[in-house]
């Protein structure tokens, strides 16, 4: 049961996001599973300064609106990836400066692996998604099905999504996306990645996942 409690936080993380520049004005949007309920973004709405007014509630399974507030139109993949996600509560979809300037490249990077901070938070592997007009079905069918197994992924002349188990790992996971674009972009292309072994070794010793 969605809670005022509830929506207060969900407008507090909104502005979080804004403050920290990953959205502007209208653009992205954010999810919060609580239970069978999400908290999402309102259509048309303004991130930075969510109001009560513009936080719409919906059943996870099917959708359905539940106190009358269109959710964002990309609700389809805000939904589909916390059905497919059990282990995901938060989802974030934003449009930070250098993030979206490298989604607009005529080439985008095959390796974002610039710092230690990338593969440990953000993903080894980043999927870059074709585009497709915001809001549609196809849209949504490529995020749910490329964050299936990947935390972050980059749209195509559009933006970036990430996911978490909660808001502030969501929050870390855009922001050094973010960080890791801006190395590329100020490096002017000349920049190196983490070899394998290394990525490799932050698994054995960093995140443990690995036995040495």
């Amino acid at each position: 049961m969605i809670t005022n409690e509830h929506i207060e936080q969900f407008i507090a993380q909104a502005h979080r996001v804004g403050d920290a520049g990953l959205t502007v004005c209208s653009s992205g949007n954010i999810s919060w599973r609580v239970g069978d309920e999400v908290l999402l973004s309102g259509t048309g709405s303004w991130v930075p300064v969510l109001p009560k007014e513009k936080v719409a509630v919906c059943r996870l399974e099917t959708g359905e609106v539940l106190n009358g507030v269109k959710p964002s139109m990309e609700s389809g993949f805000h939904l589909g990836v916390l059905r497919e996600r059990p282990d995901v509560n938060v989802v974030l979809h934003f449009q930070s400066p250098y993030a979206t300037a490298v989604a607009c490249m005529s080439e985008q990077p095959k390796d974002f692996n610039v710092t230690a901070e990338v593969p440990c938070h953000v993903g080894a592997e980043i999927p870059v998604i074709p585009y497709y007009r915001p809001g549609s079905k196809e849209l949504a069918a490529a995020v749910i099905a490329a964050m299936k197994d990947h935390n972050s992924v980059l749209l195509r002349k559009h933006g970036q999504v990430v996911c978490g188990k909660d808001f502030d790992q969501a929050f870390e996971r855009a922001m050094f996306f973010e960080m890791a674009c801006r190395i590329i972009i100020l490096s002017g292309g000349r920049y190196g990645t983490l070899s394998p072994a290394e990525i490799d070794d932050l698994e054995t010793y960093v995140l443990g996942k690995k036995t040495p």
